[in-house]
């Protein structure tokens, strides 16, 4: 691992430990020629896992891009972030452990469908209304009916 002041290739670990979430290996580095101490995160490398949208196009499944759209769903409404991305985190996890590399984009909504509903109803009918993309009301109560 090069030391980041000085471009020095060689380094010894100080002090390594679990990062916060387990993830990682977090090592604390000191550079053997200015001594300089820095953090490195050893992880475990994963395929990406892919998403193939309704219009035949893929891309990278972006956590982010997920968390924005349940937290849309889910304002003002009594889930909390940590919620979020625990649901978040066990969806990408079953994908995973099943070695899914590729997912279309309607049974990705679904997986997040599937959860909200347990979670908050309210935030199931907000997130299916953009999902299902209703065109008219018609739609929007048999997704209510759905629930019961």
């Amino acid at each position: 691992m090069r030391c980041p002041a000085c471009g020095h290739p060689e380094s010894r670990v100080v002090d390594s430990r679990p990062s916060e979430d387990g993830s990682a290996i977090r090592r604390r580095r000191a550079c053997l020629e200015c001594g300089a101490r820095f953090t490195t995160y050893e992880r475990a490398e994963e395929s990406p896992l892919i998403v193939i949208k309704s219009d035949g196009s893929s891309e990278v499944f972006d956590r982010q891009k997920l968390m924005r759209g349940i937290l849309m769903a889910c304002m003002k409404r009594p889930v909390t972030p940590e919620q979020v991305s625990s649901l978040i985190a066990d969806i990408e996890a079953e994908l995973r452990n099943d070695n899914v590399g590729e997912i279309a984009s309607k049974a990705l909504g679904d997986h997040v469908m599937a959860r909200l509903a347990k979670l908050d109803e309210v935030a199931y009918v907000r997130f299916a209304s953009v999902y299902k993309d209703f065109q008219n009301v018609e739609e929007f109560a048999a997704a209510l009916e759905e629930l019961h």
